[in-house]
């Protein structure tokens, strides 16, 4: 319990202002950490086995916030490509920092233009970019050529950019997503 009781100590005020950012009113965010203060203490024996607490409960925060997002929001993100879900989920938060809310809408709109995306184009995305295989290896599988691949892979790209631009009123700045708006 000692260990939990340092760890949540050290990280309470951090944690209490990354989900005020988040919650839709302060009385949200108070609920949230004292719902993640319980989730905690339910895995309290961890607390002394963690290289990194405050990363283990950062993650526990964005899986909470997630959830409530994902209660209010049912069909955003559980009926678009399932199965490619978690993987690209996973590649969005490397870092184990927790990507903020409007991160897992742009995520959600270039999830569903990605399905509305010709076969061959959502294919090779799926694939080379999401699934991470290698492009040699799916013009293998496809029985196309290296060039072909690299080709088609560049199309299905900037067809999924135009479309994202299109669809949720993407804006770059410094050819970074800036802001944008995401369709209903």
């Amino acid at each position: 319990m000692n260990c939990l009781m340092r760890a949540w100590e050290a990280n309470e005020e951090e944690l209490k202002g990354w989900l005020k950012q988040r919650a839709s009113s302060p009385e949200q965010a108070e609920d949230w950490l004292q719902e993640l203060f319980l989730k905690a203490l339910q895995h309290k024996e961890r607390f002394c086995t963690l290289d990194n607490a405050r990363s283990w409960l950062f993650r526990l925060a964005h899986n909470l916030t997630t959830d409530t997002y994902r209660k209010h929001h049912p069909t955003l993100l559980d009926d678009i490509l399932p199965e490619h879900r978690q993987t690209l989920e996973a590649q969005l938060i490397q870092d184990n920092t927790p990507p903020a809310p409007p991160l897992l809408e742009l995520q959600t709109c270039m999830l569903r233009v990605l399905s509305e995306l010709p076969p061959e184009e959502r294919d090779v995305l799926t694939c080379c970019d999401i699934e991470r295989m290698k492009q040699q290896e799916y013009a293998r599988r496809n029985h196309l050529s290296l060039p072909a691949v690299k080709s088609r892979i560049q199309r299905a790209r900037r067809t999924l950019r135009s479309q994202m631009v299109d669809a949720c009123q993407i804006q770059f700045k410094d050819d970074q997503v800036c802001c944008f708006t995401p369709r209903p």
